[in-house]
Parts: structure tokens; sequence; C-alpha cells
């Protein structure tokens, strides 16, 4: 059952909730000039940045993929790329992620996108009891067990960060 602090209804709310796990809504004040977003969420909710994570879209060989890691650091694309039995990837263009995902830069849940895409999380994740990832808008975080963004995204796990 959800815990719910403020409005959700995202389809990335809506997996968990249909899916019955258990997550903590997160909203904070957006602010429109932010670049960092991560870096905002941990900021405004006062979570260390090894517990937000990022979700980012990236083109491997075989068409696009989605990579969550870390706020705290990077992405390393060759890791990404390995973790997906693949030798390159690159970031993907945002018009293009947006239009797949169905989300906005800067929201981009790893659940509930309109297309399900191949997902690494770093597995990083697995040393906290939950972690934090958009809830598929600005100013709102869900807060979950790594085992239920897993599960739900049908993901790998694979050392995919690397320090900034």
């Amino acid at each position: 059952m959800s815990k719910t602090k403020g409005k959700g209804g995202t389809p990335a709310t809506m997996a968990l909730t249909k899916a019955k796990a258990e997550f903590t809504l997160h909203p904070y004040d957006h602010d429109p000039g932010a670049q960092a977003y991560g870096e905002e969420a941990a900021d405004a909710l006062g979570v260390p940045y090894e517990r937000i994570f990022k979700t980012l879209v990236v083109e491997v060989e075989a068409g696009l993929a989605v990579a969550v890691v870390p706020v705290s650091g990077k992405l390393d694309l060759k890791a990404m790329a390995a973790a997906l039995g693949g030798k390159r990837a690159a970031m993907a263009e945002a018009a293009k992620v947006e239009r797949v995902t169905g989300y906005v830069v800067g929201g981009i849940s790893p659940l509930g996108q309109r297309k399900q895409l191949p997902t690494v999380v770093d597995s990083s994740a697995l040393d906290f009891e939950t972690v934090y990832f958009s809830a598929g808008r600005r100013g709102l975080q869900i807060e979950t067990a790594p085992a239920n963004l897993i599960g739900l995204t049908r993901a790998v796990t694979a050392r995919i960060g690397k320090a900034d």
C-alpha cells in the first residue's frame, strides 16, 4: 500500500500501485531554473545524493535503453553497453527520449514509460533499504525498495555509475 505525501497520479505511481508495491511519494518545490534535477531533489528532500537515482536514456546497438544511476556520479557509457551485451552507448537525444518515454526531461521515471525499454540499475541501489527516483514529473520523487524498481522494470543490475 502506498503512503503518499501529496498527489501523484503519474504512470510511475500507477505502476507501483497496480503491483501492490509499497512506496512513498515525496513532493518538493521544483525551481524552473534548475538544471541538475536529481541534485535539486536531493537538496530539497534532505536525502544523500547516493540514494537519489536519475533516469537516463541511451542509444545502444539494439536501440534505446534506460540507465538508472545515483545523482552523486555519472553514467559510465562503456559499462552500460557491456551490461546489455554491447560495445557502445551514447546519450539519446532529449526530444526522442520524451517521445518514447512519455515523460519530460527532468521528470523521466524508469517506471510507467510508454514502451518498456531494456533497463540497467546501478548495483549500488542494492546497498539501501529504499531508493528515490522520479515519479514522472519534476518536483515529485518516489521512495521504494530497490527490489520494486528492479522487478517492475525487469532490470539487470551492474556497476554502471562512476564518480563525478
